[in-house]
């Protein structure tokens, strides 16, 4: 299942400047999902960190995951219409290269287990197939 980013807009209550993600690439219920962020030198992020050698921030990669996680959430039709998702944990968080302009971060999540109503996922974000970021992540949802 493929999802662009208006679909991806209706499972998620995030909006531009704060949505991450442009594509979901693949989801599998009950295993993983993976998506897509495009990124690129507009980001309202990048006039700060830092205007003369733009780097995407390490914490919005690890959102961008999350925003993936609930994505999951939601197509495995595990959370109700008037629930929003909320980050709950991140473990073991590294990150092992820069994200720059113009390179397109690729997020795979899998899932670890869901256990009372918390999402643990295995996240892994990569730019050409080499690991720019991973980290164990924690998610749940709540009513709005």
């Amino acid at each position: 299942m493929e999802l662009n980013a208006l679909e991806i807009m209706k499972t998620l209550p995030h909006r531009y400047p704060f949505l991450l993600v442009d594509r979901i690439a693949s989801f599998e219920s009950g295993q993983s999902i993976t998506g897509i962020k495009n990124v690129t030198i507009n980001e309202p992020f990048f006039q700060g960190h830092f205007p003369d050698h733009p780097i995407m921030p390490g914490v919005l990669i690890l959102e961008a995951m999350a925003q993936v996680g609930g994505v999951y959430a939601v197509l495995a039709k595990e959370v109700g219409e008037n629930q929003v998702p909320y980050f709950v944990g991140i473990d073991k968080a590294r990150f092992r290269k820069p994200v720059v302009p113009g390179d397109v971060l690729t997020l795979d999540l899998v899932l670890l287990k869901v256990r009372r109503g918390i999402y643990h996922f295995d996240g892994k974000a990569t730019v050409n197939g080499k690991v720019v970021a991973e980290a164990l992540l924690k998610a749940t949802f709540a009513d709005k």
